[in-house]
């Protein structure tokens, strides 16, 4: 005999699906299985972030960490870049092709504060690089600039290791300035932007990539540090 709460919700017509409220708690929890993995992996790079920071507030003359920000894509969002990259939509073709569904970012004062926070997560055993893309080297033709780094962290959960990949992003705070008002601007125009408006959105990102080079040789005068240098692609 069948429970009342797995009778079906919906009556199949016209070709739609009917679910019952077990298969729908049931998708719910395996959503929820899925998500968990990526909220603790970020939480394992957040706290190598904030160990970082508070070592260089306690102990070092220069803090390079302006501001830390974070999240995990929504479930509308997953969706989204599912639909948009054609990925099976199930969650061993996600695992395997979204690697930014856990996310950080890293603002720095300066250019080289970003290379080297990068170099500073790298060395950590824990954390295995698994894709890096150094848009501050090669902006993109819009004029985005940012160090775009996947890593692999491991998380233990009852049921053993798993293995989440989280994406973090270095960029100074001219360059996150930028790219907020970048996005807002195509939010607003719903991506269909005018040429004259991208024309300016590029004319802006040269200027804020003229601003953090003078400002990195205004530091460097100060400091007797190095330039800034790019990673290998």
């Amino acid at each position: 005999m069948s429970r009342a709460d797995d009778s079906p919700l919906l009556t199949a017509t016209d070709g739609a699906v009917s679910y019952s409220a077990g298969q729908l708690r049931a998708m719910r929890d395996e959503f929820q299985r899925f998500v968990i993995e990526y909220q603790f992996g970020l939480r394992e790079v957040e706290t190598k972030i904030s160990i970082l920071r508070d070592e260089f507030l306690q102990m070092h003359e220069y803090n390079p960490i302006e501001h830390v920000s974070s999240r995990v894509k929504t479930p509308d969002g997953i969706v989204e870049k599912v639909s948009r990259k054609g990925i099976d939509p199930d969650f061993a073709s996600i695992r395997a092709h979204i690697t930014d569904i856990a996310g950080v970012r890293v603002t720095c004062a300066f250019v080289n504060d970003a290379y080297r926070l990068f170099d500073l997560l790298t060395q950590q055993d824990d954390l295995t690089l698994r894709v890096v893309k150094d848009y501050i080297a090669q902006p993109k033709p819009n004029g985005y600039k940012s160090l775009h780094a996947i890593f692999e962290v491991p998380v233990f959960l009852s049921s053993g290791r798993v293995d989440v990949p989280v994406e973090v992003q270095f960029r100074t705070i001219a360059m996150d300035f930028w790219a907020s008002l970048e996005h807002k601007i195509y939010y607003k125009y719903d991506s269909q932007v005018p040429s004259t408006l991208l024309a300016e959105l590029k004319s802006a990102a040269d200027t804020a990539s003229e601003l953090d080079a003078r400002m990195e040789r205004l530091h460097r005068e100060l400091r007797g540090g190095s330039s800034a240098h790019a990673v290998t692609v």
